[in-house]
């Protein structure tokens, strides 16, 4: 067999191999990620808080390393390790609190003396790389805190919840705020799902300079498949209850998502790496299986308690 032969098979085996891993890691992430979803409550708070606090971990081994530290002061060792576990109890805190403002804030006060405090000569780029940090891996996610747990309020003309197990939660269980994340996560994966196939189908455009692989095209038949899984999933859970709602709820998790992939594929560029670290196998990092979701939190919880409620909805 020559050389070029066993080089291609070899090739073909890896890949095989990592498809394969590909789909047993995400099948187990989707299940485990249903079941915190479902549950709810201190269950969904921390793991939310133990995915913030890897991702925080990743998003300062990013900013550390040689593509980025190159051109600017990356924060100290111990200020990364702090804000990592700031960031991972922001969630608990936004349960037990009800609100974020005040821990954020704090914690925020706390890193930015920490920084201009430190022997040596401290940077602005530390300051505002440790900030967006904070921003970022902290701030941001524990918006599916305040949705999932915080929307309390029943779905009542939910079918599902009329005939939910009592030992379950019974209908009760079935609030708005879960049902809310049920379409909202749904709707995501959906988005990343059409719009990988439908730029390996007909994708031509390339969509922006951050990340080449992604296409006008593809992006477009991911919008069409986000909606559609709104309007779907919107008419199973009957919630929001108007069509227009629902397309309109499509169109924010869509925006959402593509925006949170785009940003962690800049950061990743400005790092020269491919994942953002080697966690789970054949996906990557933390930071790279939930970037979709990252801004999409915060849309759609104003989504919820702002706009709908300016329709009457």
């Amino acid at each position: 067999m020559s050389p070029k032969l066993k080089d291609s098979l070899s090739e073909q085996q890896h890949k095989s191999s990592q498809f394969r891993k590909r789909i047993v890691f995400g099948l187990g992430i989707g299940i485990s990620v249903a079941g915190a979803v479902l549950a709810g409550g201190w269950v969904f708070t921390v793991a939310m808080a133990a995915a913030v606090f890897i991702g925080a971990h990743e998003y300062f081994e990013l900013v550390r390393s040689r593509g980025i530290a190159a051109g600017m002061t990356p924060p100290p060792r111990y200020v990364s390790r702090v804000c990592s576990v700031i960031c991972a109890l922001i969630p608990i805190l936004t349960l037990y609190f009800g609100n974020m403002d005040i821990s954020v804030t704090s914690a925020a006060f706390v890193v930015a003396m920490a920084l201009l405090l430190q022997r040596g000569n401290p940077r602005f780029a530390q300051l505002s790389s440790t900030m967006f940090g904070l921003f970022y891996c902290g701030y941001l996610p524990c918006f599916w805190v305040k949705v999932r747990c915080g929307l309390a309020a029943p779905a009542l003309n939910t079918r599902i919840g009329a005939g939910w197990p009592f030992l379950l939660g019974g209908q009760a269980h079935w609030t708005v705020g879960l049902v809310a994340t049920l379409i909202s996560f749904s709707s995501i994966i959906a988005a990343d799902t059409y719009a990988f196939l439908g730029g390996k189908a007909i994708g031509r455009t390339p969509l922006t300079n951050i990340s080449p692989k992604k296409t006008w095209e593809g992006a477009i038949v991911g919008l069409g498949g986000c909606i559609a899984t709104s309007v779907i999933l919107s008419k199973i859970f009957s919630w929001p209850s108007s069509w227009l709602s629902a397309i309109a709820f499509g169109f924010l998790n869509f925006f959402g998502s593509i925006f949170g992939d785009l940003t962690e594929s800049m950061i990743k560029r400005d790092a020269g790496v491919k994942d953002s670290g080697s966690l789970i196998p054949g996906h990557g990092g933390i930071l790279d299986r939930v970037d979709s979701y990252i801004f999409t939190g915060a849309l759609v919880y104003s989504f919820v308690k702002i706009i709908l409620p300016l329709y009457g909805v």
